[in-house]
């Protein structure tokens, strides 16, 4: 007979000396004893013909009474839980009711024998085994290889939670649980440290203990968690000199991070640690943890200062371009205003030849004095080629001419960069790589523009600009030539930098073959079921579902049933809707609540989910006191509305240095997203939100809103349409039935389809959408497929559906032979698809496992030239 009692939840949300990787909330809906209301009762405690059955062989009202109730909590549990009568008080008054005639059942305590036969009895007819000792040898050996990914003790214990789930195991004891995350944490470290042991050397230990040393009042360590304002002159170079002092450290750190075999994810959580925890704390932890988390954040942080760089470098240019073609645009205007004045002037000069006062003796030099007194030499020449050209003016010569005013600026903003930049290329780029290498080799030994740069890089329209009449190179003109073209082979990814995490190659950004070699034992571990499968059954799966639809589409466009799409003369006719919706009626609810003060409304919010909770002290130790409340809302709304926390000294009770300091300690990225999944999870619990489903899923979408930024940030941009002059940014926010789950801060010149797949992946709240949508911006061929892959159904709206449908639709029957009112325009490439599925196994491979940013291999992905072949696949 198995055993069960480890199934039985009896054990408390363990207290502080356990490891605490999820919220009392979470706990709660995981191994909390369920509550059930009156319609509850009625869903999960109605027996089935099976169940009823087995319930009627049952003699007595306390078996039927306990057989009832379990099986009622594991429905909707999947847990077994101890029962007793004043626990159980409400329900077993509902079932004596219905199920027991109303027999009292005065106690719940039966045999251990009896008791471990029903729930045999319901695993079994659930399709679920009980915890064995050979599951959790399992579960252990899962959990090393998942710390392996990321090292955060709540990622860890959702994978468990997933992976139970996924094979019908029953939840093990909170505690059990908690003892296997705690031991591969432990064992983790304790690799770490083995690892680390003889690879750095006394050098190299000098140079990171001086990365703890007050420098003028501040820590290196603390100095190097800035990152720039903005790609000013000033933040450039400060941002560079940071980068002096880190580049011989991140050669360290890539050889401790691949003697450790960590991670990208893992990277990334030990990197944050440096970032959560004071220089003291560090000081005080072990050393080999301290050690690795500050080469880890030393590793992070040299590779966003290459992508703060590379973002610098193709702003400015982007700003020069404007300014260039701004430049041009009123030297033309310019221009064709003197030409127009001069006209008049030149025909004065015209008619000196028909002008019978002027002696044929005169000589053509006293002539040509004349004509220029009327009309100088130059402006002449002017009006002479804006004649012979029929009026036009050869803007090119004077977009150059602007580039020659703008280019000390250049060489001041962008020659630094150069210097700094470690650059490669794909094959067909080698030459304009030599040239940048060369530039920049020059221009570190203080040199100029070296001589006998290529010129084949120099394409026959530009020829003319950049190349003087002798033969000669404009070497001002061919310097921004290249800058300007390393900007677009840059964010066409045939230019990348290695050191970099934006601009890598992609097949640096992706699982190298030896894990690709175990996708059979990683697609389905990871979730990734249907990628799993064959790709050949994948696809025939999909073409009999392809088909279907289209013929039931087009029985609802042939039987009339669609209103808006419809068939005259056999040919097809969109229209839209012209009625205006009907009149909301008035909703009196918010004209007799009460108003009350934000804090009031978020203290009270705070009482039913604790969300305040979730803002731990950044050293861990300690909570956030009740008499502290006020002050940490007071912040949060310093920020959330834009105001400042000096503004908001002023209007509350509270000083700046009190503000500053609450924030410091405990707003964070991570607690905010932990107070968020709270507010989230609390949500969901109300009986409304489910009201909001759209057929009985949760439908979601995300969209980005545009915020003028105050003070300046590296991610701030000029956007005309949105800001006018100003900068700003773009919160990218996942929404489900209204509840925010999730959000990315953007910059406003980044596409927002490369974002959709990270807000939904990263979603750690309980709230899980099946459907998700987005407007017209967030959507590309790529996203189509990934979300599918991982269990999402995307279904953007489209600005013009109409002729999404006449230029997108694609099926697998050849166009020309398919029937019906609608039709394909393409054929699916099945043959592309076999043939790339390698790369895309390799691509979902490296999104579940985090090797990098989800949205950075989303967006190369999309944008790169080279992978075009695996984006058609796709």
């Amino acid at each position: 007979m198995p055993r069960h009692n480890d199934e039985i939840s009896d054990d408390n949300l363990p207290q502080s000396e356990r490891l605490q990787a999820l919220s009392p909330e979470e706990y709660e809906l995981l191994w909390g004893h369920p509550v059930f209301s009156d319609s509850d009762r009625a869903l999960f405690f109605q027996l089935n013909a099976r169940e009823q059955k087995y319930f009627d062989q049952l003699r007595t009202p306390k078996t039927r009474a306990n057989f009832l109730l379990q099986l009622g909590y594991f429905r909707a549990r999947q847990r077994f839980f101890v029962l007793t009568s004043a626990l159980v008080a409400d329900d077993l008054a509902y079932l004596g009711e219905k199920y027991l005639d109303g027999n009292p059942v005065p106690n719940l305590k039966m045999s251990k024998v009896v008791r471990q036969r029903q729930l045999a009895w319901i695993l079994d007819h659930f399709g679920f085994e009980s915890m064995s000792p050979q599951h959790r040898d399992t579960l252990e050996r899962r959990a090393l290889d998942t710390v392996r990914i990321s090292g955060r003790p709540l990622y860890v214990m959702r994978d468990l939670i997933d992976y139970l789930r996924r094979e019908r195991i029953v939840l093990p004891g909170y505690t059990t649980l908690q003892d296997i995350v705690r031991s591969a944490l432990s064992d983790e470290r304790n690799r770490l440290a083995d690892a680390l042991d003889g690879v750095i050397s006394v050098e190299e230990e000098a140079s990171l203990t001086e990365l703890f040393a007050n420098d003028a009042g501040l820590h290196a360590v603390t100095q190097l968690k800035h990152n720039p304002k903005d790609f000013s002159h000033k933040q450039l170079l400060i941002e560079l000199s940071r980068g002096k002092r880190l580049r011989p450290l991140f050669s360290l750190a890539q050889r401790v991070i691949r003697a450790t075999k960590l991670t990208p994810e893992s990277v990334r959580f030990y990197a944050s640690l440096v970032d959560y925890y004071t220089v003291y704390k560090l000081k005080r932890m072990a050393e080999s943890s301290s050690r690795l988390y500050v080469l880890c954040f030393i590793h992070d942080r040299y590779r966003r200062l290459n992508d703060h760089l590379l973002n610098a470098h193709c702003a400015l240019i982007r700003r020069y371009s404007e300014e260039v073609k701004e430049a041009t645009r009123e030297a033309i205007l310019e221009q064709r205003q003197q030409v127009s004045g001069d006209m008049d002037r030149g025909i004065e000069i015209l008619q000196m030849f028909l002008d019978s006062d002027i002696d044929d003796a005169v000589t053509f030099g006293n002539i040509r004095r004349m004509a220029f007194k009327k009309l100088p030499k130059a402006r002449l020449e002017r009006l002479c080629d804006y004649l012979a050209e029929d009026g036009a003016i050869d803007d090119r010569v004077l977009e150059w001419q602007a580039v020659d005013r703008i280019m000390p600026k250049v060489k001041r903003n962008l020659r630094p960069l150069l210097r700094f930049l470690d650059l490669s290329g794909t094959r067909s780029q080698a030459t304009l790589v030599s040239a940048i290498n060369r530039m920049a080799d020059s221009f570190r030994d203080g040199g100029h523009m070296p001589d006998n740069m290529p010129l084949s890089i120099i394409p026959e329209r530009y020829r003319r600009h950049l190349i003087e009449s002798d033969g000669t190179l404009n070497r001002n003109r061919y310097e921004y030539f290249v800058y300007r073209l390393f900007r677009d082979r840059l964010e066409a990814g045939d230019i990348f930098c290695a050191e970099s995490t934006r601009y890598r190659s992609l097949e640096d950004d992706l699982v190298d073959r030896e894990v690709l070699e175990n996708k059979e034992a990683l697609l389905p571990n990871l979730g990734l079921v249907e990628a799993s499968s064959p790709v050949r059954d994948q696809l025939d799966n999909l073409k009999e579902e392809l088909a279907a639809r289209y013929e039931a589409v087009n029985e609802r466009i042939k039987g009339g049933a669609n209103p808006y799409v419809h068939l005259r003369n056999g040919r097809l006719v969109w229209s839209r809707s012209l009625e205006a919706d009907e009149p909301a009626e008035h909703e009196p609810l918010f004209d007799v609540a009460e108003r009350i003060d934000i804090d009031q409304l978020l203290l009270h919010i705070d009482r039913r989910t604790h969300f305040l909770s979730s803002f731990v002290h950044v050293m861990g130790r300690y909570q956030l006191g009740r008499g502290n409340k006020p002050l940490l809302i007071a912040g949060l709304m310093a920020f959330a509305t834009n105001m400042g926390l000096g503004r908001m000294s002023e209007i509350s009770n509270f000083t700046r240095d009190q503000l500053s300091t609450a924030t410091a300690n405990f707003i964070r990225l991570e607690t905010l997203r932990e107070a968020n999944d709270r507010l989230a999870d609390a949500t969901a619990k109300l009986p409304i939100f489910r009201y909001f489903d759209i057929g009985d899923t949760v439908h979601s979408s995300s969209d980005g809103q545009k915020f003028e930024t105050e003070v300046p940030t590296v991610n701030s941009r000029h956007s005309a349409k949105y800001f006018g002059l100003k900068k700003g940014v773009v919160a990218y926010t996942l929404l489900a039935s209204h509840v925010p789950l999730s959000a990315r801060i953007i910059g406003a010149n980044e596409h927002e389809s490369h974002y959709v797949f990270d807000v939904l992946f990263n979603n750690t709240s309980d709230v899980q959408p099946s459907t998700h949508s987005t407007d017209t911006h967030g959507s590309n061929q790529v996203n189509f497929a990934l979300l599918h892959f991982f269990g999402y159904r995307f279904a953007p709206r489209y600005r013009d559906f109409r002729h999404k449908i006449e230029t997108g639709l694609y099926g697998f029957e050849n166009p020309r032979t398919a029937t019906g009112p609608l039709k394909p325009i393409r054929k699916i490439k099945e043959d592309l698809i076999i043939a790339e599925w390698p790369n895309i196994e390799q691509i979902l491979l490296s999104l579940a496992l985090k090797s990098t940013s989800q949205s950075v291999i989303v967006s190369k992905l999309s944008t790169y030239r080279r992978s075009n072949r695996t984006k058609q696949g796709y």
